[in-house]
């Protein structure tokens, strides 16, 4: 990585700020908005994120990185432990805790196991209400109201992660309680995320989003060729999106291989428009028996 450029004032502040939330909150829309690019995938099913995905941003007055993790909620199951423990540790490893709550459908047990462990690491928090579109302003200000009160948060801020509504004030609120010092990252960095980590995770968004309740939770993606021609005018990718049993498999494939095809079409799209260039993208489904109890699976998969 290259050296951070210097300070571009004596009052410039950085910093890492977590973003954390229950599952389906809109952390990753949040984060997309910030970047005014998406890195993270996002889908209305929960547990989508299931890694931590950094993201820059880059202010004149302050440099803010990002770390938006998976949903928090009382896990059961050898992933989704994992899954909740990647958010929970993220707390103590940062400056500044943002919580984002779904104003429209709050998860109160889930919000309570934040408090709980925020109170042990004494970060700096702030709440963000999300979803200001979806709810009238009385139970905004009821919310507001009930989370101030909590006394654990130093602002409230409500927002809409969609349109973007607001974030230009969380990013001031923010701002302010980093710590005076130099950018941390150079100013054209954007992500630590390689183009083929993003890649496999768009792919599985694809997954989440075309097919039924059952299958996304048992699905991962691995990437096995990443390829570019020498002139750079085609990026070859060869992936895998791995099940726990055949008849998932066949959803996945569809009749006459339909539902592949989409899942690939779709994809090939968004790694385009990623990477800029023309993708060639083979898809193969394979059955892992169980792969999500399996802790060496688990961490060949990278969770």
């Amino acid at each position: 990585m290259n050296d951070a450029p210097p300070s571009t004032s004596a009052g410039f502040r950085s910093g890492f700020a977590a973003i954390v939330g229950a599952p389906n909150a809109g952390k990753s829309t949040l984060l997309n908005r910030l970047l005014g690019q998406k890195i993270a995938i996002t889908s209305q099913k929960p547990q989508t994120t299931r890694n931590r995905i950094l993201g820059v941003l880059h202010r004149p007055e302050a440099q803010i990185v990002f770390l938006d993790t998976p949903g928090v909620h009382v896990a059961r199951g050898e992933l989704n432990t994992r899954i909740v423990e990647v958010a929970l540790t993220t707390l103590a490893e940062v400056d500044i805790v943002l919580v984002l709550v779904d104003l429209e459908r709050p998860d109160p047990k889930s919000e309570a196991l934040l408090i709980d462990r925020l109170k042990a690491v004494k970060r700096p928090s702030l709440v963000v209400l999300n979803k200001i579109d979806r709810v009238r302003k009385p139970a905004i200000l009821e919310a507001a109201a009930r989370w101030a009160a909590t006394d654990v948060f130093k602002e409230v801020v409500p927002i809409c992660a969609k349109s973007g509504a607001q974030v230009d004030v969380l990013v001031a609120a923010m701002a302010q309680y980093l710590p005076v010092g130099p950018p941390l990252y150079p100013e054209e960095s954007l992500t630590d995320l390689s183009e083929r980590f993003i890649a496999a995770e768009m792919i599985r968004e694809k997954v989440f989003r075309l097919t039924g309740e059952e299958i996304p939770y048992a699905t991962a993606v691995t990437v096995e060729q990443f390829s570019e021609k020498p002139d750079g005018s085609l990026v070859t990718i060869h992936a895998s999106i791995h099940v726990e049993r055949d008849s998932q498999k066949g959803i996945i494939i569809g009749r006459q291989g339909s539902k592949l095809k989409r899942i690939g079409s779709d994809a090939r799209l968004e790694i385009e428009r990623m990477l800029g260039k023309k993708v060639f993208l083979k898809l193969f489904v394979r059955v892992q028996k169980n792969w999500s109890q399996d802790t060496k699976t688990l961490q060949r998969f990278g969770y």
